[in-house]
């Protein structure tokens, strides 16, 4: 019915009583877009109620879906609110805020939208021409069959209408129920009846009406109902074929599933019950020897404390640990929830706890015997702990170690280093006690203090306590480092095993992965209909726990047997606690943890481990431990150093003591190097701050003894020695070091006048002699002592400066007629000191050459003093000529001033003037070599010609041929025979001809 309604075309005018807004629409595409839609079957229609106009003005889905209703109108809002009345617009909201002006002005059009045309739609309208035509072709063809019954049916529609609108709606209302008063008064109005009770003629045609008119409604309604029906027929004979239809499908249902339950109670009672039987038979007897092993394992967990308590008796830490975990973890994976071990766990957490200290406490035994057994024992590693003849030292502490690393004690090298330092202590205190009682000089009881032992001991005596001190450290470090290589191996073995573990396991996942796909497949096809079967019988939780528990069971087989051989690759590291069991308790533990599961075993195992960060540090920390026991023995090595040089008695040392001293520190101390592999410098140190010290103490002697020396030298040529003169022969050949002493008396060589160095002869005095030795002295100490090199050089060239500056005081100032007592500072003194400087300037670069050799490229700065000394003699040097060139000069100008032309010639002033140049010579002949008496006679040759020059201008004596002219030509060629007459001076050239004054 309401389909009939919905079909029926709502019409587009609207009366003035509709408020709705009707979109206008073309009529010449109403036929094309709005084409009455079919007419569905209804199977279950609605009943009329009466409101017919209701009913067709109401959407409906099927009716309305391409039609336009009121639910697709839209609302302009600017429309909605501008009133369109001009009078009133002045009270609009936007014309009174905007303008009166503001509907009316023209908007502008968008630049950014395109202005679209239908020729933007000629290309879809050209692909899309043909397919419209063929639409409406068919459509033209084939008309629906609604579209023809379309008048007939709105006729009957509009009829059925019309016809339901002669009924009261009240009784098509929801509410509609005769109990109520007011409606039974509406439908039976009793004012049309006499109230007086009769029954009038009136009452009866009123009553027959009222019958009548009910009956009218009532044929109506059926009339309507039976026209709905027939309009439905279709749909509801349909629904009843399928009713019926579905009950023979049903009924066919039941006699097959009836079949269906015969065949499997057949199925059950021939061929499943037996093998079911079967399985539960197998099941049960799985699960008895499931109950038999656990009770084996409950069997083999109550003998754990006593097996532990054995193991403990023999000192078998690892084995009572490993015991422990593995029955802790069989109580907490097998054995979880079982009464009578509910107190276990707790005993075995006390008992770990109490072999974490029975362990440490073994290990400072342990150390403690090591570092305090004596020295004359010839085994590095200590070899028997205890009494027991099967404790071995290394394997007990190997088996220690390993416990301790299982336990993460990892602080157990601190307790080996307090042991250590303790242990150094005592080797310094046992060496003094053991030369104090070797010396009867020393009252050991009036003397209860070890430095002041160590005071009242000689040089020899202290030295021989501090090499024997040096001696039993080394042997000290060797045992450390022996220990330690123990220690640092397990480590090392714990760790390598670790990691081959963990490949290992990789390993055997990955093959595991591999061959899974296999085993399920095998799985599936033999478990499979099992599994079906029993859960058919309600059996399939008990079953698939079977089957599931089988399957881990092999896994787990597997599993642990790839541990078990990854624990045998790593069995290097507790072989120690294998080597050290007896025999009674190695095979109580055997078939103790046999009955225990072994991949829970080592699986505890590695989890308890430390990992492999924890043991490289561990193992750095063994290296680190070494390094320490190196700075403790060099620490108890510079205090013994240091009670000896409290009192200054190191800085009185005599050089070769010295040397002594420094040799044996440093060969102790490269021992240590090498053993330990770390360069300790508290030693050193120490050894330097006395080294300074010393070479200040060193330097002060030669300084003080070389001023002396000078101060006594009276500069006359002293006689070389044979020893100088190897001496100086040794340092050409390469050697600056001071000869070996010989025996007196073997000697037997003459001292020679002259120093011959690098084929050229020295005239020296006595003191630069000694300088030479002591220069020597300087670089010996530098081989002997090469930490004190740039302090040695500092000093040696403060030496050579204050040998250059006291000399020049002395030679060219008036020192030495103060001093010494000399009457007067002649020109063989000066050549002699000038000589002396040039001897030590040659050796300057040959000392420097020997320093650069021994310094850090980052040193060499500081051999910029050997420039400056250098520079320093040179100007020296050359102030004595000039001083000699000097003296001369104020000998010619005291001559040559009272020089007069006039016979005889010679004149005797010149016969004076080459007299004194005789003499000079004389006196610097055999002193300087011949080039620099040469160059010495070219200076004072040309003052000579400045001189004769001035008093020849003075008198007035020109070269014009006359006869002063000859006559000073006279004494300028006795002048220049008597000079060039001289030795090593007959090539000279006087260029005499200087003399006088050019013609302009």
């Amino acid at each position: 019915m309401s389909s009939n309604q919905g079909s029926s075309p709502i019409s587009q005018s609207s009366g003035p009583g509709d408020g709705l807004f009707r979109k206008p629409r073309d009529p010449s595409l109403a036929p094309r877009h709005y084409r009455t839609p079919r007419s569905l079957p209804d199977v279950c229609p609605k009943e009329p109620t009466g409101e017919g106009r209701a009913l067709c003005d109401g959407p409906s889905v099927v009716a309305d879906q391409h039609r336009w209703t009121v639910f697709n109108s839209k609302v302009n809002l600017p429309a909605a609110l501008n009133d369109p009345r001009l009078a009133k617009r002045e009270s609009d909201f936007f014309t009174k805020t905007w303008g009166l002006d503001f509907t009316e002005t023209d908007v502008m059009p968008s630049f950014y939208l395109p202005s679209i045309s239908r020729d933007h739609f000629s290309s879809y309208l050209q692909e899309t021409a043909q397919r419209e035509k063929i639409h409406e072709r068919f459509k033209n063809v084939c008309p629906s069959k609604d579209d023809l019954s379309v008048p007939t049916i709105t006729n009957n529609h509009d009829k059925a209408r019309a016809e339901l609108e002669q009924v009261p709606k009240i009784f098509m209302k929801p509410e509609f129920v005769l109990n109520d008063p007011a409606t039974f008064n509406a439908v039976l109005p009793w004012s049309h009846f006499s109230v007086a009770g009769g029954k009038n003629s009136r009452d009866v045609a009123s009553s027959r009406l009222l019958q009548e008119k009910l009956s009218h409604y009532l044929d109506v309604v059926e009339v309507s109902i039976a026209r709905q029906i027939s309009l439905r027929s279709e749909a509801f004979f349909h629904a009843m074929s399928s009713q019926h239809e579905l009950q023979d499908r049903l009924r066919e249902t039941a006699e097959a599933v009836a079949k269906l339950r015969a065949r499997t109670a057949a199925i059950d009672r021939v061929m499943c019950r037996g093998p079911l039987r079967a399985l539960r038979d197998a099941l049960t007897r799985n699960n008895c020897i499931k109950l038999h092993n656990k009770l084996k394992l409950m069997a083999a967990v109550h003998q754990t404390q006593p097996t532990v308590q054995l193991l403990l008796s023999t000192s078998e830490f690892v084995g009572a640990l490993e015991l422990i975990a593995t029955t802790k973890e069989v109580l907490q994976q097998e054995l979880q929830g079982i009464h009578s071990f509910r107190h276990l766990g707790s005993q075995l957490c006390e008992m770990e706890r109490l072999i974490d200290k029975m362990m440490v406490a073994d290990f400072s035994t342990y150390a403690q015997s090591d570092l305090s057994r004596p020295f004359e024992e010839d085994s590095q590693v200590l070899e028997k702990v205890t009494e027991r003849p099967a404790a071995s030292g290394k394997d007990r502490l190997q088996s220690l170690v390993f416990g301790l690393l299982r336990q993460r004690k990892l602080d157990f090298l601190d307790i080996y280093s307090e042991e250590m330092v303790r242990a150094a202590k005592n080797v310094v205190r046992q060496c003094v006690v053991k030369s104090v009682s070797q010396i009867s000089e020393i009252d050991a009881d009036a003397v209860n203090r070890f430095h002041e032992q160590m005071r009242l001991m000689t040089f020899n005596q202290w030295f021989d306590l501090l090499l024997d001190i040096f001696e039993h450290f080394i042997l000290f470090l060797k045992r450390i480092k022996a220990t330690l290589s123990v220690i640092r191996n397990v480590v090392l073995e714990v760790l390598d095993s670790s990691q081959r573990s963990r490949l290992a396991d990789v390993s055997t996942a990955t093959d595991h992965a591999d061959g899974r796909t296999n085993e399920d497949e095998e799985e599936e096809e033999s478990g499979g209909g099992e599994a079906e079967l029993a859960y058919l019988t309600h059996e399939g939780l008990f079953i698939s726990d079977a089957l599931n528990d089988a399957e881990q069971r092999s896994n787990a087989a597997a599993h642990a047997q790839t541990r078990a051989q990854a624990r045998t690759d790593a069995g290097g590291s507790d072989s120690a606690s294998a080597t050290t069991e007896s025999s009674s308790s190695r095979e109580h533990n055997s078939n103790t943890t046999s009955s225990l599961p072994l991949g829970g075993a080592a699986a505890i195992s590695e989890d308890v481990m430390p990992s492999d960060l924890e043991l490289g540090r561990v193992a750095n920390n063994v290296q680190e431990l070494l390094y320490t026991a190196s700075d403790v023995s060099h620490d108890r090595c510079v205090k013994v150093l240091m009670t000896r040089a409290k009192d200054g008695s190191l800085e009185r040392l005599s050089s070769s003591e010295f040397v002594c001293l420094s040799q044996a520190v440093e060969s102790f101390v490269s021992d240590t190097e090498e053993l330990c592999g770390r360069r300790s410098v508290s030693l050193r140190g120490a050894l330097q701050s006395q080294a300074y010290r010393f070479v200040q103490r060193f330097h002060e002697e030669r300084k003080t003894k070389l001023s002396l020396l000078l101060d006594n030298e009276r500069w006359k040529q002293a006689e070389v020695p044979a020893e100088f003169q190897d001496l100086v022969d040794s340092i050409a050949d390469g050697r600056i070091t001071l000869p070996e002493r010989k025996p007196s008396g073997s000697e037997d060589r003459k001292p020679s006048e002259f120093l011959f160095v690098d084929g050229q002869k020295y005239a020296v005095v006595g003191t630069v002699l000694l300088l030479i030795r002591m220069f020597l002295e300087y670089c010996q100490c530098v081989n002997d002592i090469p930490s004190i090199t740039t302090d040695i050089l500092t000093r040696l060239a403060d030496l050579l400066k204050h040998f250059n500056s006291r000399s020049c005081q002395l030679v060219l100032g008036p020192g030495a007629l103060q001093v010494v007592g000399l009457k007067t500072i002649t020109t063989r003194n000066l050549a002699l000191a000038s000589r002396c400087l040039q001897l030590v300037v040659h050796y300057i670069p040959v000392i420097r050459a020997h320093f650069e050799t021994r310094l850090q490229p980052k040193q060499y700065s500081i051999l910029r003093h050997f420039g400056h000394i250098t520079k320093d003699y040179n100007d020296h040097i050359a102030e004595i000529s000039a001083k000699l060139v000097a003296i001369m000069d104020s000998m010619f100008e005291k001559a040559l001033s009272k020089y007069e032309v006039k016979a005889p010639m010679p004149s005797a002033c010149l016969r004076n003037v080459c007299k004194q140049m005789a003499k000079m010579h004389e006196a610097i002949y055999e002193l300087l070599p011949e080039e620099q008496t040469q160059m010495l006679f070219l200076r004072i040759n040309a003052s000579f010609k400045l001189h004769v020059k001035r008093q020849l201008a003075r008198l007035g004596v020109i070269n014009d041929g006359g006869p002063q002219y000859g006559l000073v030509m006279v004494d300028v060629a006795f002048y220049s025979e008597n000079v060039q007459a001289l030795r090593s001076l007959e090539r000279l050239d006087l260029n005499m001809p200087e003399i006088w004054e050019q013609k302009r």
